[in-house]
């Protein structure tokens, strides 16, 4: 295997710090062209489908490919915007608010938003990252409880990169925060600011992206991880348990799913008496596809068809300033150590002494630069 070139370095050269803020993806367009790409990639990820890899992409190139990307199409240009993507707009511009938050509390650090899927992907982030030079990387992924599906994928991103580099990074993780105060206190102010300009409805509903159950039964944490987040926002809502519902949505396939399923559950509240609701995607940090069209519009249509008068949808975090101070609180907790402190005056003329030395020393034995 030939590695990439590195980048020029010179020695002494200054060290840089990055913060990655990864998202899932978007498709370019809402297009079936555009949604075929999009979706081969996605669903050819072993993290995300894990049958057997060649009866897989028979099925996936055959069938799904075939006949997925037109209805998909269709719900991505119903929740498109003039800028584009609402998650790719969204994700956009978390990572320039956590930039600005992290370099307000003193950090030399930049912020790049990276998608898994789709643009811009991990290895163009990070090849202009040493282009750059830098040295050290915190990845953050927007993923707040983690999973195989999700979070582990993100790793892979990373680590195929590396695999064709020589210099890699140092690299931190954050894989959960799913109970971080931070984001917990961001979830409640959201729905806090909510009720206070709208009134409370009967019933909470916390809805989170399902998986299959079978990954739960072989190890992974995620369900457990959503029904945590929930207890604890339940508590700093100051709810009891009978006043909200956890739910997961978004199953494909025929397999069966973590429950309970949200629609279902939405119309058996419905026709049990239960007129109002408030509903939320607490595992979304960003308004996407799943919460603006299958929950915000979908699911609305399913509970008030069974009776249901008031279907409250609560926006993501987004760029809420609540949530990007507890984002920039989550990420200076990991980039403790490191030296991304804005240096004093004496600090940054005994470092620039430093590295003439190193550089002096580097050139007497030999280097060019």
């Amino acid at each position: 295997m030939a590695f990439q070139k590195e980048a020029p370095y010179t020695h002494g050269q200054a060290a840089k710090t990055a913060v990655l803020w990864c998202n899932l993806g978007t498709p370019e367009a809402p297009t079936a062209p555009a949604l075929r790409r999009y979706l081969a990639e996605f669903l050819a990820d072993h993290r995300v489908v894990e049958i057997p890899k060649a009866i897989w992409l028979l099925i996936l190139h055959g069938i799904i490919l075939r006949i997925r990307p037109k209805k998909s199409a269709a719900k991505y240009a119903s929740i498109w915007s003039p800028e584009g993507s609402p998650l790719k707009v969204g994700t956009e511009a978390q990572a320039k608010a956590l930039e600005v938050q992290l370099r307000a509390q003193g950090h030399d650090v930049s912020v790049h938003m990276v998608m898994r899927y789709g643009q811009p992907n991990m290895a163009s982030i990070m090849n202009q990252l040493k282009l750059q030079g830098a040295t050290r990387v915190l990845l953050m992924t927007a993923y707040p409880q983690y999973s195989g599906t999700t979070t582990a994928s993100v790793f892979d991103a990373f680590y195929k990169w590396a695999l064709n580099i020589r210099w890699i990074p140092e690299l931190r993780f954050v894989n959960q925060y799913h109970d971080h105060p931070a984001y917990i206190a961001a979830l409640a102010h959201k729905v806090k600011a909510y009720w206070a300009a709208n009134g409370q409805a009967e019933q909470l509903v916390m809805t989170f992206h399902g998986v299959p159950e079978r990954t739960l039964l072989l190890g992974d944490p995620y369900h457990c991880q959503c029904h945590k987040t929930a207890r604890l926002l339940g508590v700093a809502l100051g709810l009891s348990k009978e006043q909200y519902k956890v739910t997961f949505q978004s199953r494909f396939g025929k397999a069966k799913w973590i429950e309970p399923y949200t629609e279902p559950t939405l119309i058996n509240m419905a026709t049990s008496g239960i007129k109002s609701v408030d509903i939320m995607c607490p595992g979304f940090t960003s308004d996407c596809l799943e919460t603006l069209e299958e929950i915000k519009d979908e699911a609305r249509e399913a509970f008030m068809h069974a009776g249901g008068e008031a279907f409250n949808y609560i926006e993501c975090l987004n760029d809420d300033a609540k949530w990007i101070e507890g984002l920039g609180l989550i990420a200076a907790e990991h980039l403790q150590g490191w030296p991304t402190r804005a240096l004093s005056a004496t600090q940054a003329a005994e470092l620039d002494a430093a590295s003439h030395a190193t550089n002096t020393a580097a050139l007497t034995m030999g280097a060019k630069q």
